[in-house]
């Protein structure tokens, strides 16, 4: 009875620390075979990053068994494999660069790693403040003015920057950054913890139109001011892949909360209607529906800007990878241009292949299904749209991002999760990885030993995911 006892206080985490075991000789794998395959020797740099990696890994291991001890194990390993294909193969893009003497590049690749890092503490530190993610609800008024306050920082005149056509950076102090990351935690948070509150109006009977009960008029108040918000992104800062981004988790997180098909509906069409008009009115939208549907024609290929010369490299280069790929280090995918950031994905395709970008794809799913799991087994409202709404924006923005590479979606600008270059994309990423691990700690926790009164608190949204 006390090893029982025991056990429930401690559970074991052995799965975790298998999984952290061949993220770990993944990445050493890979890194070392990329560097002997360009330089012929195995430097310095590289033996330093696995260590430093495996301590890292280690360390949170440790972290999340004393302090969240009930939480998912196999979340950590998914998110620090990404990590490792991210720095792999942004070195294997940098290195004969830094060995030819170009400008601006030696460091980027430990610039991407020291942001993991930084990503890593910064995980543990909010582990350690907040414990109980419930903590969170108090803010949600204070989330929603810091996420509007920091999605509309780019169009605002003195810190605001335009890199490439879009208003999406903001520069303080020589540092910039992009404010649209962080916003989508606050927001985030505000939209779940809204809709618990609001759940009962928004799932108010209807008119039953073609079989589809849609709300009443007056409760369309909530989507059409995130909708009007999220074409105001589109609009004012050249950005469709952060505008669909905002939308769609606010749709799916409604849709969660009341259990109504329509409001997916309902979003979907607003969301196609405003894109349409958009598409006759401003051209850098209709640019990249002409790539989208036509990039081999030699006209839009050799536009000096808004062309399709990126996205057919990015698929040669997809293609040259075959069945298993090049091999690390072998290959040319820095030849499409940002190899590192906007299509990291097909230069990854090119060094592992076909099979390699279906296990890396089979990794986001499991992520995103796993944050569904916990959304059903946790029994309070706010974290079971918490996440969800985490779970659907990891799963929209990899469906985005592949889909416009392959050409099944325009292109829209977003970047895939823990793979692309970024330091403010990797530590936003890192607290929604954070506020999983916080619900699934509450989620997975035995009922003898969660707080009884935490959960008469929240317990406003038992019917969803209902089993």
């Amino acid at each position: 009875m006390q090893s029982e006892e025991k056990q429930l206080q401690n559970p074991s985490r052995i799965l975790e620390i298998i999984l952290l075991s061949i993220v770990d000789a993944i990445f050493a794998i890979g890194i070392l075979s990329t560097d002997y395959k360009i330089t012929g020797e195995i430097g310095k740099k590289v033996i330093a990053f696995i260590i430093v990696f495996i301590i890292a890994g280690l360390y949170l291991h440790i972290v999340l068994r004393k302090k969240l001890p009930f939480s998912d194990q196999i979340i950590l390993p998914i998110v620090l494999f990404l990590c490792s294909m991210g720095v792999t193969i942004i070195y294997r893009i940098e290195l004969p660069r830094s060995r030819a003497g170009m400008d601006g590049y030696g460091n980027i690749a430990t610039f991407q790693f020291a942001w993991i890092i930084l990503s890593i503490i910064l995980a543990s530190v909010l582990i350690f403040l907040i414990h109980d993610y419930l903590k969170l609800r108090k803010f949600i008024y204070t989330c929603m003015i810091i996420g509007i306050l920091l999605l509309v920082s780019p169009i605002l005149p003195v810190i605001g920057t335009s890199v490439n056509g879009s208003n999406l950076w903001v520069t303080i102090g020589g540092i910039t950054v992009q404010p649209a990351e962080a916003a989508k935690i606050f927001l985030c948070i505000f939209f779940a913890g809204y809709l618990v509150e609001k759940r009962d109006v928004l799932a108010l009977a209807g008119p039953k139109v073609l079989g589809i009960r849609f709300p009443r008029l007056q409760d369309f108040g909530p989507i059409l001011l995130v909708w009007a918000a999220s074409i105001g992104v589109l609009v004012l800062q050249h950005d469709l892949g952060t505008s669909l981004l905002f939308f769609g988790m606010f749709v799916s997180m409604l849709y969660v909360a009341t259990d109504r098909p329509s409001w997916l509906a309902i979003g979907g069409v607003l969301f196609a209607a405003a894109v349409s008009v958009i598409l006759s009115v401003f051209p850098y939208v209709a640019a990249r529906f002409d790539i989208w549907l036509n990039p081999f024609s030699q006209e839009i290929y050799n536009r000096s800007v808004g062309g399709s010369g990126q996205i057919v490299q990015g698929l040669f280069g997809l293609s040259q990878g075959g069945l298993f790929g090049t091999g690390w280090g072998a290959g040319y995918p820095g030849i499409t241009p940002f190899a590192d950031s906007d299509f990291v994905f097909t230069s990854i395709g090119e060094q592992i292949g076909l099979t390699g970008i279906i296990a890396l794809l089979i990794c986001y799913l499991v992520l995103c299904c796993r944050g569904i799991i916990i959304a059903k087994k946790e029994r309070g409202g706010f974290g079971k749209l918490l996440s969800s709404g985490i779970s659907f924006s990891f799963c929209l923005q990899v469906f985005v991002v592949v889909g416009g590479i392959t050409l099944i979606i325009p292109l829209t600008g977003l970047t895939l999760p823990f793979l692309a270059r970024g330091g403010s994309s990797l530590m936003a990423n890192w607290v929604f990885i954070t506020i999983l691990l916080l619900i699934s700690n509450s989620a997975f926790a035995p009922r003898s030993a969660h707080d009884e009164s935490t959960l008469a608190n929240n317990s406003k949204l038992q019917g969803a995911y209902s089993e």
